[in-house]
């Protein structure tokens, strides 16, 4: 059993520690400043304290899940301690470039999941580092699944990475909103429009995974001459549904390289 610390237990970093001591098989221990907000954790086995420097001492494997306006200096206060260790950020917008200078003999991973960590079904994407072998990638990879899917991207692309499926879960959420209202207007109950809703996403994303259908041939299968489904398209095109969600990424993606360029100036 491998030992995880995680520092910065707030809600993603929470949900991480919780996934893992979940699984059985990571020994975890976690930080936090306001460290009684974290009996939930404390209740399945994780070791908790407000101490960065006890969990880099006590772990294999490091999580760095804080603001990333502050992921540099923690990574200094443990510097010593991370020398040949792995050590996973998912601070965005900080680089591997930064990261490995305040924490030189550490093995910097930087990775961007999202907020479904929370029930195993994330998409991360990670880079890598230049000191991470194989062996290495291969204990991230299999860390980084336990919380849903995990695939290496380019560090280039970690800011689009982090506008379109770090931020999409807001996107979805909206979406399984709109069509509850849309439910609601045309005299669904509330509770139902909601869980169709969700169900209606869940399931379209699930047939995508596991058939390998393109959106458009599974669009095609639920269209018929004059029905009721090519009716409701016709006002979604008419709305300019996929410009608006090409623009909110592209927007997003916008914001995440002034975030970077503003964290990272004076370089």
């Amino acid at each position: 059993m491998r030992n995880v610390g995680i520092i910065g237990a707030g809600q993603i970093g929470s949900a991480m520690a919780k996934v893992l001591a979940e699984s059985g098989r990571w020994s975890v221990i976690a930080s936090r400043r306001k460290v009684h907000e974290l009996e939930e954790l404390r209740r399945l086995g994780v070791r908790v304290t407000s101490d960065n420097r006890e969990v880099a001492a006590n772990s294999d494997i490091v999580i760095i899940a804080v603001k990333p306006y502050k992921a540099v200096d923690v990574l200094k206060e443990i510097s010593d301690l991370v020398e040949g260790k792995i050590v996973i950020s998912v601070a965005a917008a900080v680089p591997i470039k930064k990261l490995k200078a305040a924490a030189p003999g550490a093995k910097i991973v930087r990775a961007m999941p999202n907020i479904a960590v929370m029930v195993k079904a994330s998409f991360t994407a990670y880079s890598k580092g230049p000191d991470l072998d194989s062996k290495d990638e291969a204990v991230v990879v299999q860390l980084l699944r336990e919380m849903g899917e995990a695939h290496e991207v380019d560090e280039e692309l970690m800011d689009a990475v982090t506008a379109l499926s770090g931020s999409g879960p807001a996107y979805i959420a909206t979406l399984i909103e709109a069509m509850a209202y849309a439910g609601l207007k045309v005299g669904l109950p509330r509770d139902f429009a909601y869980l169709s809703s969700a169900y209606t996403v869940f399931g379209t994303a699930k047939l995508y995974l596991e058939s390998g259908r393109h959106p458009a041939e599974i669009k095609e299968m639920v269209l018929t001459p004059a029905g009721t489904t090519i009716e409701g398209i016709f006002y979604l095109e008419e709305s300019g549904i996929r410009t608006a969600v090409m623009k909110a990424v592209e927007a997003a993606t916008k914001r995440a390289k002034e975030i970077a360029k503003k964290l990272n100036e004076g370089d």
